[in-house]
């Protein structure tokens, strides 16, 4: 991994990485929108319950191995293992504002 992650994506994926609900959720904006799965939530109740369903149900972890910037948001390529068929290579594409995460994509 050449570029270093913004401080938000590092501290949400180290709190992947713990399995800390509260970690993860910290910095995320209270409007904040995520999609996974086929499905998008909006603010900090429905992004608690995504990452609290998603823990629960394949207590994953994440390795960076690639970041980049694209249509202004910040790419994240890496391998996530779990309870599930793993590892997988998944692509996180974030949006920021006033450090915090505005919008969560994965795919």
């Amino acid at each position: 991994m050449k570029r270093k992650l913004p401080a938000p994506l590092e501290a949400y994926f180290d709190a992947v990485n713990r399995g800390d609900v509260d970690g993860m959720l910290e910095p995320f904006a209270a409007h904040a929108v995520v999609k996974d799965e086929g499905r998008t939530r909006t603010g900090r109740r429905a992004v608690r319950e995504w990452i609290e369903e998603v823990t629960e149900k394949y207590h994953p972890s994440f390795k960076a191995e690639e970041v980049a910037d694209e249509s202004g948001a910040t790419i994240v390529t890496g391998l996530v293992s779990g309870t599930f068929g793993s590892p997988v290579r998944l692509r996180y594409a974030f949006k920021l504002h006033a450090s915090e995460i505005i919008h969560l994509e994965i795919s």
